[in-house]
C-alpha cells in the first residue's frame, strides 16, 4: 500500500513542485562523489589561468573501473554557495571540464558528469573572458569524444550552462530534477512580462523528467529516496551496466550515435 501511495503522489506532482524540489539541497556534490566512486583524486585548474571551485573534477574508480568525474557544485553553507555562485560556473570552470574530457579520451576513461546549475554565471568578467565560447567549446569537445559519456542532472539543469556538460551518449535525471532552456521565472518574464507567473510557465515548459522522457530528450529517470545509500547503490549498478554496453561500441559507432541523438532535435 505504501508503494502504491508513493507512486500516486509522484504521478500527481505538479511541475512547480518539482522545480522547488530541484532547487533544494537534496543531494550534495561531495556526497555523490563519495557515495558512488572510490579513490577519487581531484584535479584543479584550466591550465590557462584560473580554477573554478563550482566545478569539481577528477579521476576515480567506479566498480573498480577508472573514470573521469565532473560535478557542478552549488555549495553547502551560505559562504560556500556565494563563492560558487550557487553552482553557476565561470568560463574557466568549463575550460577545466574540457581539459578533463580530453585527458579522459587520451587515457580511454569513460566520463560521467553531474549537473546542478541554474545556468552559467552571467557576470561582466565571465562574459569578457569568453563565457559563450567556453560553453560552445565544451559542447564541441563532447561531440568529438571517442569514449562513453553519461550526463546526470541531479538538481537544476539550466540553459547552456547545463548543456555544456550534458552533450553525452545518455542523459539521465533524478526524479525531482529539472532541465530547461531557462528558468520558469525567466520564461514568464519573457512571455507575459510577469515573473510571478512562474508556476504557469513550469506547466508549459515541459521541464520535468516525465515530460522529457516522453519526448525522448532524456534516457532514464533515477528514483530518489531518503536512503541515499540505496540510491547510490542502484546508480552504481546502472552506470556500470550502461558504460559496459557503450564500451562495446567502436569509436566511430559511438560518435555516430551521439551525434544522431542530438541531430534528432
Amino acid at each position: 500500500m505504501a508503494d502504491i501511495l508513493k507512486s500516486l503522489f509522484k504521478h500527481d506532482a505538479k511541475p512547480a513542485d518539482i522545480v522547488k524540489k530541484a532547487r533544494e539541497d537534496r543531494f550534495m556534490a561531495r556526497d555523490l562523489i563519495n557515495g558512488l566512486f572510490d579513490d577519487f583524486v581531484e584535479l584543479h585548474g584550466d591550465r590557462l589561468g584560473a580554477d573554478d571551485n563550482s566545478v569539481i573534477g577528477g579521476i576515480a574508480r567506479l566498480n573498480n573501473q577508472p573514470v573521469t568525474v565532473i560535478v557542478i557544485d552549488k555549495g553547502t553553507d551560505i559562504h560556500d554557495k556565494l563563492s560558487k555562485r550557487n553552482g553557476s560556473p565561470q568560463p574557466w570552470g568549463y575550460r577545466k571540464a574540457i581539459r578533463l574530457m580530453k585527458a579522459a579520451e587520451r587515457f580511454h576513461r569513460p566520463i560521467i558528469t553531474f549537473i546542478n546549475t541554474p545556468g552559467a554565471f552571467p557576470g561582466k568578467e565571465a562574459e569578457a573572458q569568453g563565457q559563450g565560447e567556453a560553453i560552445a567549446n565544451a559542447i564541441l569537445t563532447s561531440m568529438k569524444l571517442t569514449v562513453p559519456m553519461i550526463a546526470i542532472v541531479y538538481g537544476e539543469g539550466g540553459s547552456g550552462g547545463a548543456l555544456a556538460l550534458a552533450t553525452a551518449d545518455q542523459v539521465w535525471m533524478f526524479e525531482n530534477a529539472t532541465y530547461s532552456i531557462l528558468s520558469p521565472e525567466g520564461f514568464a518574464s519573457i512571455l507575459w512580462k510577469d515573473s510571478k507567473r512562474s508556476d504557469e510557465a513550469a506547466e508549459l515548459m515541459g521541464l520535468t523528467p516525465g515530460d522529457l522522457m516522453a519526448n525522448q530528450v532524456i534516457d532514464y529517470v533515477i528514483p530518489e529516496s531518503r536512503n541515499h545509500a540505496k540510491v547510490y547503490a542502484h546508480l552504481k549498478e546502472k552506470l556500470g551496466q550502461e558504460i559496459g554496453q557503450l564500451q562495446q561500441m567502436g569509436p566511430d559507432d559511438l560518435l555516430r550515435a551521439r551525434r544522431n541523438r542530438f541531430r534528432a532535435f
